[in-house]
């Protein structure tokens, strides 16, 4: 299998590709967690520590409710328009995707992960939704898992595949915002 992967990464000069679930060769990044998951998880556990043992400290529940709506608006309004330019730019729009172009427009001028900074915001929204101070309190875990299975892969994959086209939109982007 190694000799498969090694010759047809030779053959094709894509430095990025990487063994498939399947055995055959992927372009695509090696994720070690799925990006939901890495903040579901903490929002999960939050909840259920609200319900088990109830909060250290309480939420108002008439301004969380506000400010989490308008999170949760802000979530669809800013993933859609990264879908959309995604989309438009026939890139993948689902984690573990081969990405076809450096996206420098629309988020992509703010935010080199725009997805994940509307999951973080959604994660927010979820949480004071709930409302959940354990969940509120999880989320710099959820952003931590997020890196170390998500980011931290995609952007090793980004520069491996577009060498210093990569590298100068980094130095450009912020990671985040």
């Amino acid at each position: 299998m190694r000799r498969r992967l090694f010759a047809a990464i030779s053959a094709t000069g894509a430095k990025a590709a990487r063994c498939g679930h399947d055995g055959g060769v992927t372009d695509a990044p090696a994720y070690r967690i799925w990006p939901p998951i890495a903040l579901g998880v903490p929002l999960l556990v939050g909840v259920l520590l609200t319900a088990g043992v109830g909060d250290p400290f309480t939420l108002a529940p008439d301004t969380a409710r506000v400010v989490g709506t308008v999170l949760s608006v802000l979530f669809a309004i800013w993933n859609g328009w990264t879908l959309t330019v995604m989309a438009a730019n026939r890139t993948a729009v689902l984690p573990g995707g081969a990405t076809r172009v450096v996206l420098e427009r629309g988020p992509f001028r703010l935010s080199r992960n725009p997805l994940y900074v509307g999951l973080i915001v959604l994660d927010v929204a979820l949480a004071l939704l709930w409302p959940s101070a354990w969940a509120l309190i999880a989320v710099p875990v959820g952003i931590g898992l997020l890196f170390w299975g998500a980011v931290g892969p995609a952007e090793r994959y980004l520069s491996s595949k577009f060498g210093d086209e990569y590298d100068d939109y980094r130095r450009r982007v912020r990671r985040w915002l």
